[in-house]
């Protein structure tokens, strides 16, 4: 299988099945130096880990992770860091019948069509827990980050329709409801519509916004490799994706070129935008101010609700899944979009380097 690897200065390769053994990754050029423990990791792990409320999956996992090499001595050596968590509670069972027809919203019938053969215990390659390895490298990212003073805050912009209001924004919110949304009120009202549609046996999708501050001038390239486009090549690598956009994004199209372009302005010899409709990129390249950008999550598709498909008789049949599924996956996503836009930033960052001499 190709194409499980990214980024190409810090890069990235996940590895394993949803119901293999484990699940890990394996980081190559991350620098020497970099104070890093299991700790560390799962600290970001923990965010994903299923069975942390009754709106994500009940499966247990631990999800603890093990780092097998590429550091000694309490720091990196710029040498591979290879990273494992392995599955502990897997139960094939309940996907056996899946064997036999296709999961509506599912990539069951693309992998037989590609591969003539398909590992469907939970979605094998394909299921969310393979996710699990982008986090555990985006955790080095976002400590690569933090010692260049940039941070990255993440969190769900809206969930079943039900937004959260910039007016009632509060950062301490994000972690202390299940929804990872900051706002207090709007949490409320997505766990009253949640009720709702778990009761139906029925999954709500969501946005994800990410907002991230401390970017310096000038990281991206003006072609093929421009931030918002590696960026969004990061975020829609992750399988419940359905949109991305930047700034003011499908919105810019409603406005006119002075109502959409940010002025500048000299602050303290400062060169700085009053608006930032721009989302932080300029041609491709950080202009220095925040960044930010959304993404759409789509509804789980694994639901109890009977839907029509076809089994691999080519016959027509109705289903209703069975297993351990998320009613929704936007809060546990929110981890994941940050890891990627952090191994985003990183790479382009290092490749930055070689822009100038005196870099």
């Amino acid at each position: 299988m190709a194409g499980s690897t990214f980024g190409n200065q810090f890069k990235i390769m996940t590895w394993g099945e949803s119901h293999g053994a484990g699940v890990g990754v394996v980081i190559d050029g991350c620098p020497a130096g970099i104070p890093l423990a299991e700790s560390d990791i799962q600290v970001m792990l923990n965010k994903r880990k299923p069975g942390q409320s009754k709106y994500t999956t009940p499966r247990k996992e631990d999800d603890e992770v093990e780092i097998l090499s590429g550091i000694f001595e309490g720091k990196t050596t710029g040498t591979p860091i290879s990273m494992v968590v392995r599955n502990k509670t897997q139960r094939s069972a309940d996907y056996s019948e899946i064997a036999r027809f296709y999961r509506p919203g599912h990539a069951d019938y693309t992998f037989d069509e590609k591969y003539g053969f398909r590992d469907y215990r939970g979605g094998g390659r394909s299921s969310g827990r393979e996710t699990i390895g982008r986090v555990a490298a985006g955790a080095v990212a976002v400590k690569i980050l933090a010692t260049l003073g940039i941070s990255i805050c993440t969190y769900s912009k809206e969930i079943g329709g039900i937004a959260a209001s910039y007016d009632n924004f509060d950062k301490e919110q994000i972690e202390k409801n299940p929804f990872r949304m900051p706002d207090e009120k709007a949490a409320a009202q997505v766990e009253e519509y949640a009720m709702k549609q778990i009761e139906q046996g029925d999954s709500i999708g969501g946005i994800i916004e990410c907002v991230i501050d401390g970017m310096m001038p000038g990281i991206g390239e003006p072609v093929f490799d421009k931030l918002d486009a590696k960026l969004a090549q990061a975020v829609f690598s992750i399988g419940a994706v359905k949109g991305f956009e930047i700034g003011s994004g499908f919105n810019a199209a409603r406005l006119t070129g002075t109502e959409n372009n940010d002025a500048f302005y000299m602050n303290n010899g400062k060169v700085e935008k009053k608006t930032n409709n721009a989302g932080g990129i300029l041609g491709g390249m950080s202009d220095g101010s925040q960044i930010v950008f959304r993404t759409a999550i789509k509804p789980t598709p694994s639901i109890s609700s009977v839907q029509d498909t076809v089994n691999k008789d080519g016959e027509d049949i109705k289903v209703s899944i069975k297993g351990r599924h998320d009613p929704m996956i936007v809060p546990r996503a929110v981890v994941v979009v940050e890891s990627m836009a952090a191994l985003a930033l990183v790479d382009l960052i290092f490749e930055n380097m070689t822009s100038r001499i005196d870099n």
